[in-house]
């Protein structure tokens, strides 16, 4: 179903060459609706939870039992959280991110070499979905497979730096540890066996790919956005944000909350996925990226999906009479076509495949 997207449907433009370029005004390409432009007024006291994962697999009941509690409210309450003592080390999280730093700031010539298509899109690229004439988010990014193994294809990763293809391999396999570490425990917190998630993602069978995100500095950071709103259509997302500079906005009653990280913390959130297979009692939830007019920005969005060819539908445990199923079975590969042929378009794709699954 893929295949039917081959190429770009005009020539992309580097964002980050644009922001070199030295522009004071944006292209129009990049100016959003008046509506979906991000405010900068005073932001409220308020922010997605914070989670200590030290005591989630602790010998001690109780302080497991609160670590379970607190996870499932945020994942009702809000669809993220901050991840803090997860387990994986603070240094592989820094050397990570910094050598992507790296690779964006190497010449033009070296990056388009990895130059990306919408067939699988990973590589190099700057758009997200196929319609000719889209309004376009003001990011570059880097997206490459994980898992299963064999889509892996570390040749299709960066060479430079040289430590770029290590470090990935490192890092993909401690945060698909972390990853399943969480989903049993949101498997328990909704009262189901604690391998039911990871079983209907298809066991060790599992999608996992991951989109490194680079944000140029911006001359005009009111009228655009560096990842417009979207829920994420995959299972559950580990983010590892920029250590100094706020750009996340989750929506919460109305109102854009900008995330501010937690030092050496994850940004968790709830995908569409998950929201299906929780029959909406876990919820995936609208977010952005606000850019900054002076500095760059980079972080890594590790997505952990369902096997792409596995229907999914709401766990029986959690369909009654009172509350019935609200989705039909579909399956990833279906259901992620339509942020691939659109883009990012709020949650009007888990709400149209409630009514249409």
């Amino acid at each position: 179903m893929m295949n039917c997207l081959q190429s770009w449907p005009e020539p992309v433009v580097r964002v980050q060459s644009l922001s070199e370029s030295g522009i004071r005004a944006i292209p129009d390409r990049y100016i959003k609706p008046p509506s979906d432009r991000p405010g900068f007024e005073n932001q409220e006291h308020v922010d997605i939870p914070v989670v200590d994962l030290k005591n989630l697999f602790s010998h001690d009941h109780t302080l497991h039992e609160e670590t379970l509690k607190l996870i499932s409210s945020a994942c009702k309450e809000w669809g993220f959280f901050q991840a803090v003592n997860h387990g994986i080390s603070h240094e592989l999280m820094k050397c990570t991110r910094e050598v992507w730093r790296e690779f964006f700031n190497l010449p033009l010539e070296v990056k388009q070499e990895y130059a990306n298509a919408p067939t699988t899109y990973e590589g190099y690229g700057s758009r997200l979905g196929v319609q000719k004439g889209a309004i376009l988010d003001w990011s570059d990014y880097f997206f490459l497979h994980y898992l299963p193994v064999y889509l892996r294809n570390p040749s299709k990763w960066p060479s430079l730096p040289s430590s770029c293809r290590d470090l990935m391999s490192e890092y993909g396999a401690e945060v698909v540890k972390l990853c399943g570490r969480l989903l049993k425990a949101m498997s328990i917190s909704l009262g189901l066996k604690e391998d039911y998630l990871q079983n209907a993602f298809g066991g060790e069978d599992i999608g996992a790919c991951l989109r490194v995100n680079f944000y140029p500095k911006c001359p005009q950071p009111d009228l655009t956005l560096g990842l417009s709103s979207h829920s994420d259509p995959g299972g559950m997302t580990l983010l590892l944000p920029d250590h100094d500079i706020a750009g996340l906005q989750v929506r919460k009653n109305g109102k854009w909350i900008t995330v501010k990280p937690v030092p050496n913390a994850f940004i968790v959130n709830v995908g569409d996925q998950i929201q299906v297979m929780s029959n909406a009692i876990y919820k995936s939830v609208e977010h952005r990226v606000i850019v900054n007019p002076v500095k760059d920005r980079v972080s890594l969005a590790f997505f952990y999906n369902p096997k792409s060819d596995l229907p999914i539908e709401p766990a029986k445990e959690l369909v009654s009479e009172d509350r019935p199923a609200l989705y039909s079975p579909m399956t990833f590969d279906e259901y992620r076509l339509y942020i691939r042929t659109y883009g990012p378009r709020g949650k009007t794709q888990v709400e149209f495949s409630g009514s249409n699954r």
